[in-house]
Order: structure tokens, then C-alpha cells, then sequence
């Protein structure tokens, strides 16, 4: 109920709608007074749940923030931002060795297709599986300016109120590892 209010206030609101219309309509064919006192503030309430959706930032909300922010941050080549949301030291020096030998012109978010939260982990813990488009070019020469379509399975832990990536992967879109693909670090 807490992600529903949180994160999905149109469902809210026309359920709230919904139950207000009843309640009037009600009042309309009874003439109780509670009915339509009830209904108003059903009504009332739907601002209510935009605004509690607004300024309650939820964890699901804050991963998203995270994976969009990073990867802004590699289509501008700030690496050091890049390693700043790394929370393993595993993992920072694979993204050491890796982003250094590519030029990124593009990084995006095609799709986050779930963000699942690990029961009973502490610190808590989610799994992220998402579809990035980037374009980039090798430093080295081998190639330039190629588009490339990946998947990046990600495990962020929360640590003091923030989420970091402790481990990530990536591998393409369809189908299992290929030559390119990220072993995991555990």
C-alpha cells in the first residue's frame, strides 16, 4: 500500500474518485448526510495523495535516480562520478579498468525492466536489470562511433540513506553472455 500511495497516485486518485461518486451518489438517493461528508472528503483527499506522491521519495524511486544519473554522467565521460556510486572496491577497479578505454558520445536508459528488492538482506539489497544504448568510440583506435545495445544486471546495496552499485554486469540484450560480457565479482 506504501509504493501504491508513493509511487502510483493516479491509481489513488481514481479509486478515491470512484469511492467519492459512490458516496454521493448514495447521499443523492438516501439523503444521509454522512454519505456526502464522507464523499467531499474523498474528494479531498485526491490532492492530498499528489502531493504525498510528489515529496515521498521511495527506494525504487532513488535506484531510478541513480541509474539515470550515472549514466549521464558516463555519456559526459565524468568517470570519477561513475566511481563515486561504486560501493565495492571490486567493482570500482573493474569500472577503473574499463571506462578509460572507451569515448562515450551517448548513454541511455532504454528501459529499466525490474528492480527487485532482496527480502531480508541487510543492508537491504536490490537487483536492477536494465537496457542501455550507448555510443562510443575505443581510445585506442580499434573502432569509432559505434552504437551498441547492452543489458546491465545491477546489485545495489543502501548504505547510510544511498544506494550504490556493489556489483554490475553487462551482457547483450537477448541471449546469454557473449566475448564482451562482465563476469561477476562475488
Amino acid at each position: 500500500m506504501i509504493s501504491l500511495l508513493a509511487e502510483r497516485p493516479l491509481i489513488v486518485s481514481v479509486m478515491l474518485g470512484v469511492l467519492s461518486a459512490g458516496l454521493i451518489y448514495g447521499w443523492l438517493q438516501t439523503g444521509k448526510r454522512a454519505a456526502a461528508v464522507c464523499g467531499i472528503v474523498c474528494a479531498l483527499l485526491i490532492p492530498l495523495a499528489w502531493v504525498i506522491a510528489a515529496r515521498w521519495v521511495t527506494d525504487r524511486e532513488q535506484i531510478e535516480a541513480l541509474i539515470y544519473q550515472t549514466a549521464l554522467a558516463v555519456a559526459e565521460n565524468r568517470h570519477e562520478q561513475v566511481y563515486a556510486v561504486l560501493g565495492d572496491p571490486a567493482t570500482e577497479a573493474q569500472a577503473r579498468a574499463e571506462l578509460p578505454n572507451y569515448e562515450f558520445d551517448t548513454a541511455d536508459v532504454t528501459g529499466i525492466r525490474s528492480i527487485t528488492f532482496i527480502d531480508g538482506s541487510y543492508p537491504p539489497e536490490a537487483d536492477a536489470d536494465i537496457n542501455v544504448r550507448v555510443d562510443v568510440s575505443h581510445r585506442g583506435g580499434r573502432f569509432q562511433g559505434v552504437r551498441v545495445l547492452r543489458r546491465l544486471l545491477l546489485t545495489l546495496q543502501e548504505f547510510d540513506d544511498q544506494w550504490v552499485i556493489v556489483e554490475y554486469q553487462h551482457m547483450p540484450v537477448v541471449g546469454g553472455p557473449d566475448n564482451f560480457s562482465t563476469a561477476p565479482q562475488r
